[in-house]
């Protein structure tokens, strides 16, 4: 048997309901995989490596599917702007992880998630605006800056296209678009690092028939959410994120 990162059955067992959990969740609204997978299995795995490349490859999949089968509703011109950002806030934030304590930085975030989420809720539909444009590198940055402290960047983009007032498919489509540019860069650069090894390449692919299975039902789910249903679950889960974050902190 190749070797893997699973040292039990029940160790194996337990990831694979975690991941199926979070790849609904991930595939239903196009984030929140990360804090749920890595908060969870982090309990569990005492090399925090193990889980971070592990979720990283398992999560290709559906970032493909979902990009290739919504590639209609991505509009590329935010996306260039957010993702050059991105690229300098992920140097950045490496270099301020390797400098400081970000603790701060993270009660901050929980906080500010928290707060977030609650004022989305009350918010109407109609009442949102599109970001101008010239916000779109700063946020960038600021998504880069929390990849590169946190490996979570997704909250400040989360509020962006959830402000921008798109369709429930076209802010998954967005964000999993700009997540799988993400992938693609890290994926190289892990490994060039080494941290793709053979024994999370054989734990990816075993688990990867509950990651399917957890991509096919939040897909399905997604089809049926209504879009005012969509958009204050999305508002809860930034709470519920936030809230997670002041935990783990």
């Amino acid at each position: 048997m190749p070797q893997t990162i699973f040292t039990h059955p029940l160790e194996f067992g337990f990831t694979c309901v975690v991941l199926f959990v979070a790849q609904v969740v991930y595939v239903v609204f196009g984030f929140g995989s990360g804090l749920i997978a890595v908060g969870t299995l982090a309990l569990v795995f005492p090399e925090l490596k193990d889980v971070v490349v592990v979720l990283l490859l398992v999560n290709l999949p559906a970032e493909l599917l979902v990009s290739w089968k919504s590639r209609h509703e991505v509009r590329w011109r935010p996306i260039v702007g957010l993702g050059a950002g991105i690229a300098v806030g992920i140097l950045v934030g490496a270099r301020v992880l390797s400098l400081s304590d970000p603790r701060i930085i993270l009660t901050i975030l929980g906080w500010f998630l928290i707060g977030v989420g609650l004022l989305f809720i009350k918010l109407p539909t109609g009442g949102r605006i599109t970001p101008p444009s010239y916000l779109e590198v700063p946020t960038g940055l600021l998504s880069g800056l929390l990849t590169g402290l946190f490996g979570t960047g997704g909250p400040p983009l989360i509020v962006w296209y959830h402000l921008a007032a798109t369709g429930k498919s076209a802010f998954r489509a967005n964000l999993m678009t700009i997540f799988l540019l993400m992938t693609l860069v890290r994926v190289p650069s892990y490994a060039a690092n080494g941290l793709v090894t053979a024994p999370r390449m054989w734990s990816a692919l075993l688990v990867m028939p509950a990651v399917l299975a957890g991509a096919w039902a939040g897909h399905h789910l997604h089809l049926k959410i209504s879009e005012r249903t969509f958009r204050r679950l999305v508002s809860l889960l930034l709470a519920v994120l936030g809230l997670m974050l002041l935990i783990r902190n």
